[in-house]
């Protein structure tokens, strides 16, 4: 497959343009008549534009004509979910209550990447407003696992996670508050990288947590990754949250090795906080023991249980992305799928004083995150529990019972980088991720290039099938709550103005004790001078 033109890496791709080898129109067209031919089993795209990629390319094979390329990403295509701004094109958020939101200018990573020559392909699915899902009663349907079309992709950057392993895209855009760039990268088998908070302009993209929410890469390779990371990174005064910060050159030292680092592996997370599917298991082990052969020292590290953190970012999160729909969830819910209500309506009830201490306490995390990378390179552990669930089988209420991995991440605002190791025994991939210090993210491209370059995986891409399963997916309805429970949820309703129909009280008491548990996870009794964590607190 290396030699077909959809499964060239981007770097490849930039090298063959160069000595005029490769036609960036004739790999636009390539990559248009791939859409064509798969996306219909996989739903990876909302919306392709083949009109708009094609005088793209045909710009960049101008100016590469007369005057070279201006960079590696002149003249590659490249797709963004669609919570990223496209001048005059719809940015939706998957959801119906911005069908007809028009984009009157370009997000600043889509005008960085415009500015680098890239060819953009069109919009992909996500979940509604970049949490949720998978839903069937939006818009579009979810997009579809490539490897295995009954099974989950991943989310919330689902689309970019779709295209990229199905050679749909070379790269794409993606964003991540709880690890919704890894999580399609983990299931889906590419590489995937959410960078240091402030790292990469938000503006333009849909919020969903202003204290979580990164934009990041998906693309096949490390080195993908890294020609991504390095044109949409850098500061945007128009983003309170972006950093000031010098960008450096992310592949001048990204074959160098790994010799003499430190890796301190979270083992216990995956073990002892809950427990990963046994080839999970044997896989990081695996791993370990490619990161000794390349000279490297492995440790084990102890940290906060996977709980804490947890808790931390869903208490964070929920209150912030009700805040930030708060006002169209009361007055036209309707507009929303059940998926996104189920998940977001819990945050109405998160008191003022518990979201503060939540956001106290994410500031201990982090500095606890600091301090055991003062001992170690870099931090490693497994991204998912195991190979991708069946997605009709899902159930909004798993995203509160069942932690992922990826959120410590978040939590710490820290680099990391999601890289296939593996697949399970139902041919699906695995995954495991890299953390950084914050703003190292050649530090982590680094570690993850050269774990990448010692394993064989990526040598293997799914067989797209000529024809879809059918769906069933199973009930989001919820049993109705005891009658005390009732009155008690029925009270913080009132209080937090919001009215839910029977339904959608049934799934917030559904929802609810699972969040409790969380708020209760949380300190009481932190130190009287612990400041609230802010957008600035890691630079």
């Amino acid at each position: 497959m290396t030699d077909e033109p959809c499964f060239l890496t981007i770097a490849e791709a930039a090298r063959r343009i160069a000595r005029r080898a490769l036609s960036p129109v004739e790999l636009t067209e390539a990559y248009l008549a791939r859409i064509a031919a798969h996306d219909g089993v996989l739903r990876s795209y909302i919306r392709a534009t083949p009109e708009a990629a094609l005088a793209a390319a045909r710009q960049a094979e101008a100016e590469i004509m007369q005057g070279g390329p201006r960079g590696p990403l002149h003249g590659i295509p490249f797709a963004l979910k669609d919570i990223f701004d496209s001048a005059g094109l719809p940015t939706t958020g998957h959801s119906a209550r911005c069908v007809g939101n028009i984009a009157a200018e370009d997000a600043e990573a889509t005008a960085r990447l415009k500015a680098a020559g890239a060819v953009p392909l069109g919009k992909l699915a996500t979940h509604e407003f970049a949490t949720g899902g998978p839903s069937w009663d939006l818009p579009f349907p979810p997009a579809r696992n490539p490897w295995d079309l009954t099974r989950f992709p991943g989310g919330s950057s689902s689309g970019s996670g779709v295209a990229v392993a199905a050679g749909l895209a070379p790269g794409a855009m993606g964003s991540d508050t709880g690890g919704s760039i890894r999580l399609p990268a983990a299931f889906c088998g590419t590489a995937g990288l959410k960078p240091s908070y402030g790292r990469v302009s938000k503006r333009g993209v849909l919020p969903l947590s202003y204290t979580l929410d990164n934009a990041g890469p998906l693309a096949w390779t490390v080195e993908d990754c890294a020609i991504l990371l390095q044109a949409i990174a850098g500061h945007d005064p128009r983003d309170p949250a972006s950093a000031d910060l010098p960008v450096p050159d992310y592949r001048a030292d990204l074959h160098a090795g790994i010799k003499g680092m430190r890796i301190g592996l979270v083992r216990h997370w995956y073990e002892a906080d809950r427990r990963a599917s046994d080839p999970t298991i044997t896989a990081m082990d695996a791993a370990v023991e490619v990161l000794r052969s390349l000279g490297a020292e492995v440790r084990e590290v102890t940290l906060h249980p996977l709980a804490a953190y947890q808790a931390t970012m869903r208490v964070t999160g929920a209150a912030e992305s009700f805040a930030i729909h708060a006002d169209w969830l009361r007055s036209q819910p309707g507009d929303y799928g059940e998926v996104f209500r189920y998940r977001i309506l819990p945050g109405a009830l998160i008191t003022g004083p518990d979201y503060v201490q939540a956001q106290r306490f994410q500031r201990l995390l982090a500095a606890e995150m600091r301090a055991a990378l003062g001992e170690v390179d870099a931090l490693l552990t497994a991204t998912t529990w195991g190979e991708a669930p069946v997605m009709t089988e899902m159930r909004a209420e798993a995203n509160f019972a069942a932690p992922p991995l990826t959120n410590p991440w978040n939590v710490a605002q820290l680099p990391c980088l999601a890289l296939c190791c593996g697949f399970g025994p139902g041919g699906l991939p695995l995954s495991l991720q890299f953390a950084t210090r914050p703003f190292a993210e050649a530090l982590l491209l680094r570690i993850g290039q050269a774990y990448e370059a010692a394993t064989p995986w990526r040598a293997r891409r799914p067989v797209i099938p000529a024809e879809a399963p059918p769906e069933y997916p199973v009930s989001q309805a919820a049993p109705p709550p005891e009658a005390d429970w009732a009155a008690t949820i029925a009270a913080l309703a009132g209080h937090a103005a919001i009215a839910p129909d029977a339904a959608q009280f049934a799934q917030l008491a559904e929802a609810m004790p699972h969040l409790d548990a969380m708020i209760a996870a949380l300190p009481r009794s932190l130190p009287f001078g612990a400041e609230p964590a802010n957008s600035t607190f890691l630079e």
